[in-house]
């Protein structure tokens, strides 16, 4: 990652910013600060400081890690959460996802959030800044447009609490999704987000066979309804929230308590809901450790067939964290609503193939799902015939073409 190691890396900064820090053609001073206060020879305890935000506000939670060395601020990361997780905001921003300059900006949010770190190792002292305004933004630091007030802040709030240990997990973001699509239609996930090793950032969510309004969004938009249908005492995503609250709480998804079989807990005020779900999806993405970075636009998409066929119409949902997929489902929606998708029809044995096939079609399906999180690309498959059959995939007898045309319509979005 970007971090500038050493107080004297910054003597470079000047030259750096010539080459890299101009606007609107005019060529930006060769210094990154405005008479920086000299810095103070063993100032502070050698360690690893830390500091974050409370909460999240417009969809953003900002921390900061501090590393001290010979007494001195040897290096300094801003970074940000999102609260749907995923990746941190310096990743988002380098990936070109944040997009800022097509907004107009004269840089993107890393490459100024590293000025500013910049000036902080140069000062020494994160109350050595001017605003302009109340909203923090700052004159002192050449090419940054951002407000950085949420940084030095943070930055007094990490150095003032003193050194402290990094946490167990490794930086990057986490995912996991249930394997199908239950009896109600939902399939659910947990995606997280890692910065100083610490989890920042955890969303509980659901995915519908039909597409349509994820569960967080459906339940925010009152269309869910359990506090009018079923009398509960707060809706799904509130409820999920104070679940998600209670992981960056513990930083342990183990650490929680089932009064029963169907995963309900005592241990969260304000729950009601099964929680289960959500702490072993959680413990399953950190086991399988961070998500790498792929080429694709972050998001949910969905695609499926505009009319039945033989009682069926298929559907694909794919979900995009990091520019990588990480979750991909292949499912058909039945033209008898009163009956559940295939994926449980087959797994409960309520839909069978015919004799000679490699294997029931649930388990068939999760094989043609694993071939595309392989390859990462719905086009990375070749036919043996019209009918969509493949040899590319092991244990796969039935007709795959349909899942992967449906891949690539529903991942056009994500280009």
């Amino acid at each position: 990652m970007k971090k500038i190691k050493s107080i004297m890396s910054v003597f470079a900064l000047g030259t750096v910013l010539v080459l890299s820090g101009c606007t609107g053609g005019q060529t930006t001073p060769a210094t990154a600060v405005k008479d920086p206060a000299p810095a103070q020879d063993g100032k502070y305890k050698d360690g690893n400081y830390f500091a974050q935000q409370d909460a999240f506000a417009k969809g953003w939670k900002y921390m900061v890690t501090i590393e001290v060395k010979d007494g001195k601020i040897a290096s300094a990361d801003w970074n940000g959460a999102n609260e749907k997780g995923g990746p941190d905001k310096v990743a988002f921003s380098a990936s070109g996802q944040y997009g800022m300059k097509k907004g107009g900006a004269q840089a993107e949010w890393h490459e100024q959030a590293e000025k500013a770190e910049a000036y902080l190792v140069q000062t020494q002292d994160p109350t050595k800044i001017n605003y302009k305004d109340d909203a923090g933004h700052s004159d002192d630091i050449a090419g940054v447009s951002v407000s950085v007030k949420d940084f030095f802040e943070l930055a007094k709030k990490a150095l003032d609490a003193g050194p402290v240990d990094k946490g167990p997990y490794k930086d990057g973001a986490y995912y996991a999704e249930a394997p199908m699509y239950g009896k109600d239609g939902w399939k659910y996930s947990a995606s997280l987000t890692v910065v100083n090793g610490n989890i920042v950032a955890a969303d509980w969510n659901g995915l519908n066979v039909k597409g349509g309004k994820d569960k967080d969004t459906l339940s925010a938009d009152g269309e869910y309804g359990m506090k009018e249908k079923g009398k509960a005492q707060a809706e799904w995503h509130e409820q999920a929230q104070k679940a998600e609250a209670y992981l960056l709480k513990t930083q342990d998804p183990t650490k929680v308590n089932y009064k029963d079989d169907a995963g309900k807990t005592d241990d969260i005020a304000g729950v009601s809901i099964k929680v289960k779900d959500f702490f072993e999806l959680a413990k399953a993405a950190l086991d399988k450790g961070p998500i790498a970075q792929g080429s694709y636009k972050d998001g949910i998409y969905y695609a499926a067939d505009e009319k039945f066929e033989k009682g069926w119409k298929y559907m694909a949902s794919i979900v995009v964290k990091n520019g990588t997929i990480v979750g991909v489902d292949w499912n058909g929606i039945p033209e008898d609503a009163t009956k559940p998708n295939k994926d449980v029809q087959s797994t409960n044995g309520d839909y069978k193939l015919a004799p000679g096939n490699q294997g029931e079609w649930a388990v068939q399906a999760q094989k043609a799902e694993a071939h595309l999180l392989k390859t990462q690309d719905p086009t990375k498959i070749t036919y043996k015939d019209d009918a969509g059959h493949s040899d590319d995939i092991a244990g796969v007898s039935v007709t795959v073409g349909e899942f992967f045309k449906l891949a690539q319509k529903a991942l056009e979005g994500a280009k």
